[in-house]
């Protein structure tokens, strides 16, 4: 007698089914949180958003955090895949430019691309991060593992000779971590109305400040969809005020000379006004 041979299981299916289903939970996830705030947003709205069940979803995220992680992770990396964000190949392909301005501007396409995909629930992160202790820990997290991401730029950028060398390497980790910040990015889209293309012009030439002086051959050019002149845009902090000039020309002026307390740059697209020992008021206006 023939003994009938077991056909090993095949869940392929059953998997595909599970990441669907993931997935639309995540996607219902993202715009109730975009649209509601993570505060307002039940699980409960997210699983009929969703068109699941709540025990489901439960099964899939054990937890509020652990959903807005999950959408976090997905819009930072573009899709579900278990891969970290400097592990993809377009950006293991950037670091491995051998010509420093081209890295450059492979960095910047990336992080126009990155900040389109994730800005906005960066935004849901940092309010919630204000009234939820659990959202306050991941945005914490994510600050950490944005600095030390954005720190192999500048390694890259070591590696090839590139950098400054009047800049520190922290402090040339620090301006990076500035240029790429997501807070600057929604002043700069949503506040001031800037294009992604205006966005990413700007993050060339913020991020080129990093190289040596004589690699700095990128022509300034006008962003050709913005007007040439706007208010600039300020952030005050502790140490001083960031000016982020929306249109750098060379129509801008330079910093004028009794400015001694201004640490400028001639081709800068940012000026960092210390409040100590006197504020550079002259900046302050157009």
């Amino acid at each position: 007698m023939v003994r009938a041979v077991k056909r090993p299981y095949d869940n392929t299916r059953r998997q595909a089914q599970v990441r669907a289903t993931r997935l639309r939970i995540i996607e219902a996830a993202k715009a109730l949180f975009t649209d509601r705030g993570y505060p307002a947003t039940t699980l409960e709205a997210i699983a009929a958003a969703a068109d699941t069940s709540l025990p489901t979803l439960y099964r899939l995220f054990a937890s509020k955090p652990a959903l807005l992680k999950a959408v976090l992770d997905v819009s930072f990396g573009g899709d579900d895949q278990p891969i970290a964000f400097g592990d993809r190949p377009e950006v293991q392909k950037a670091r491995a430019e051998s010509d420093p301005v081209a890295l450059i501007r492979a960095f910047a396409r990336i992080g126009r691309e990155f900040m389109e995909r994730s800005s906005a629930i960066m935004h849901v992160l940092a309010t919630a991060a204000q009234v939820d202790p659990d959202a306050g820990q991941l945005m914490e997290e994510i600050r950490q593992q944005r600095h030390a991401g954005q720190s192999r730029i500048v390694g890259a950028l070591s590696a090839l000779e590139a950098l400054d060398p009047d800049l520190e390497f922290s402090n040339a980790v620090d301006m990076t971590y500035l240029s790429l910040s997501p807070d600057i990015h929604r002043i700069l889209t949503v506040e001031r109305g800037w294009t992604a293309n205006q966005y990413e012009q700007w993050l060339i030439r913020s991020l080129g400040l990093l190289l040596r002086p004589e690699l700095r051959t990128t022509r300034r050019r006008p962003l050709r969809d913005a007007p040439l002149r706007q208010p600039n845009t300020r952030i005050t902090g502790e140490a001083g005020v960031l000016h982020l000039w929306p249109a750098v020309t060379s129509a801008e002026p330079d910093p004028p000379a009794r400015c001694q307390h201004a640490l400028a740059a001639q081709n800068a697209t940012f000026w960092v006004q210390l409040r100590q020992p006197r504020q550079c008021r002259a900046l302050e206006h157009n």
